[in-house]
């Protein structure tokens, strides 16, 4: 359970209320990196009362050490009356933070992790793409689809069928405007959550079977070990695609599943997922 840090009432500025907000951030870091930003924005409101205190004439026939005492708790409880209700400093802190915490998660992930044990090679069923370009992407995502794989419980088979289908076996990767990759191999698109790098490109949608190009905004990433993170964490705690994860080994269930999930538009979306999945063979 996730010892609850009342905050900015409770300032971590003694051992005891520093250790618990060191060890909520072990359990919980984004509730953390919260509490953190609503202290400092506490103390700062603080800070700013007593120089606004310091600033005006304290030499009056009312003024002495424990009037001004008394001013400087109830100045410390304003602060903190004011910071529970947010002036936006906090938000700012945490928007802030967050991106460099999503980039550091990023660096710990092996931008170019071991070579995996599985051994990929190619079926013969028709493709638009070569064996060689198949294989190619197969042996340069494999490491990347295992870290994901771990993460989420998502069998590799289906991680590296999506990301092949979605990206063209590598050919056909979402670009930004100034031409660099955005990374997303899967077709992730930028909601009103994501808060990352966007990537808009022209696009083909169904609705009610009949396609129409539009442009779409998409998620963009830093590296390909991001990407596949991202992808893991999408798939592996959203409940819309649970049942995805119940068929393992069933690669037309999977793909079956995938869009009912409503994962794409296109209505033949499945076929075309089973048959880049039935394609790639993985061998201990």
């Amino acid at each position: 359970m996730v010892n609850r840090l009342d905050t900015p009432a409770n300032l971590a500025l003694d051992a005891q209320s520093l250790e618990r907000l060191r060890a909520q951030a072990k359990q919980s870091p984004d509730q953390a990196l919260k509490a953190a930003a609503q202290q400092f924005e506490s103390v700062f409101l603080n800070m700013m009362l007593k120089s606004m205190r310091e600033a005006t004439p304290q030499d009056g026939m009312f003024d002495s050490e424990q009037t001004r005492m008394f001013t400087g708790i109830l100045d410390q409880q304003l602060a903190q009356s004011m910071a529970s209700r947010g002036v936006g400093l906090a938000d700012i802190m945490v928007r802030q933070l967050r991106g460099q915490m999503a980039a550091d998660v990023s660096q710990k992930i092996d931008p170019q992790p071991p070579v995996a044990t599985p051994q990929a090679s190619i079926g013969t069923l028709p493709s638009a793409y070569g064996e060689d370009t198949q294989k190619d992407f197969v042996n340069r995502m494999l490491p990347y689809a295992m870290q994901a794989s771990e993460a989420s419980g998502l069998p590799l088979q289906l991680i590296l069928g999506q990301a092949a289908l979605e990206s063209g076996w590598g050919k056909r990767e979402i670009r930004m405007a100034d031409g660099s990759n955005s990374y997303n191999l899967f077709g992730i698109k930028a909601n009103s959550d994501w808060n990352g790098k966007i990537a808009e490109v022209m696009t083909t949608e169904y609705k009610n079977g009949v396609p129409s190009k539009q442009v779409e905004k998409f998620r963009a990433y830093s590296s390909y070990a991001e990407a596949f993170m991202d992808y893991a964490e999408l798939m592996g705690n959203n409940p819309r695609y649970a049942n995805v994860l119940r068929l393992d080994g069933d690669a037309a269930g999977m793909a079956r599943a995938l869009q009912k999930a409503g994962y794409a538009t296109d209505p033949k979306y499945a076929d075309k997922l089973a048959s880049v999945m039935d394609r790639i063979n993985l061998a201990g």
